[in-house]
C-alpha cells in the first residue's frame, strides 16, 4: 500500500485541529474545514481513525471524513496529470 502522508499528534484546542503531517505541525480552524467537526462534542472529536495509507481521517461517530491533501490544498498525487493541447483553427 502506498503511503500518502504520515499523520501524528492529532489533537483539538480552541476549536482548531492540530496535527503533524509529514514532520510539519499544522493548525486548522474547525469552522473552515467541517461544520460537523466544528459543532462536535469532545468525545466525538476524540474518536477518529487515521487511514492506513495516511490519505485521510475518519470520525465514525460523526460520519465525517477529511483528506489530508484537501487540508493542505494539494492535488492528489494518485491522479494522473492530463496533458493539455491547444488546437488552432
Amino acid at each position: 500500500m502506498k503511503k500518502y502522508h504520515t499523520i501524528k499528534n492529532i489533537r483539538f484546542e480552541e476549536k482548531a485541529l492540530l496535527l503533524n503531517i509529514d514532520g510539519t505541525n499544522y493548525k486548522f480552524p474547525l469552522k473552515l474545514i467541517s461544520d460537523k467537526l466544528s459543532n462536535a462534542q469532545p468525545d466525538e472529536l476524540s474518536n477518529f481513525i487515521i487511514s492506513p495509507s495516511g490519505y485521510g481521517i475518519h470520525w465514525p461517530l460523526l460520519d465525517e471524513d477529511i483528506s489530508i491533501d484537501g487540508l493542505l490544498k494539494i492535488k492528489s498525487a494518485s491522479k494522473p496529470l492530463r496533458k493539455r493541447t491547444s488546437f488552432s483553427k
